[in-house]
């Protein structure tokens, strides 16, 4: 898979030794000849050329690309570069990183991302995660059909524990994408049973967020 990473800062950099380190060609672009370290990421494409601008991402070709990461610490500039690898280049997937939480209602499609991360944000959501059983946390927002990656610690008196997955009556427009037991990650399977301190991950709309906690917590039977 080939991806554009617009930023060579720290974060940009870190994105791209772990990309690389998975098999992935990784073309790095910054306009600062300062932010240009080839050998800290001896193995990636690099460009010194401003990611804003037609003629650099032509340069780029990012047209090749499957994935274009906005990861500057500009959050006008995240926006720009994502809305030109859409519209202009039809790249299938763009990720942008806010830096300014006040900025987040924009990282949307409208502006051309597909997916948000703002750090501030998921640094409280994994707080939340670290300290919460039964307490619906979102961890990520997916900006295409208003859906969120959610987690839900089972807590051990919930009504579904010991309930097959594929007896449960879901909320529309969710999906169980993973179930984590202990140090195992478990794709789900309808003959599985559910358990008390699983972690179970969802993509759901997020008007079905407070439908599916009250499905799966405490509460459930007796409400």
């Amino acid at each position: 898979m080939r991806v554009a990473i617009a930023g060579a800062g720290a974060v940009g950099r870190s994105i791209a030794g772990e990309l690389l380190e998975n098999g992935h060609e990784i073309l790095l672009i910054d306009k600062a000849p300062t932010a240009i370290s080839v050998e800290r990421v001896p193995l990636a494409e690099w460009l010194l050329a401003d990611a804003c601008e037609i003629t650099s991402l032509d340069e780029a070709a990012l047209q090749r690309c499957n994935v274009v990461i906005a990861a500057t610490g500009d959050d006008k500039v995240n926006l720009v570069v994502s809305l030109l690898a859409k519209t202009e280049y039809g790249v299938p997937r763009v990720v942008a990183r806010v830096n300014n939480p006040k900025n987040e209602w924009l990282f949307n499609e409208s502006w051309g991302v597909d997916v948000a991360v703002s750090t501030p944000r998921l640094m409280s959501a994994l707080v939340e995660e670290a300290v919460s059983v039964g307490d619906l946390v979102r961890l990520l927002r997916f900006s295409h059909g208003d859906a969120n990656l959610v987690e839900l610690t089972l807590p051990p008196e919930a009504a579904l524990a010991g309930t097959r997955v594929g007896d449960v009556e879901w909320p529309q427009d969710t999906s169980l994408v993973t179930i984590i037991r202990g140090t195992r990650v478990l794709t789900p399977n309808k003959e599985d049973a559910l358990e008390a301190g699983d972690e179970l991950l969802f993509v759901a709309a997020q008007s079905r967020e407070e439908q599916l906690e009250d499905l799966l917590s405490v509460r459930h039977e007796g409400a």
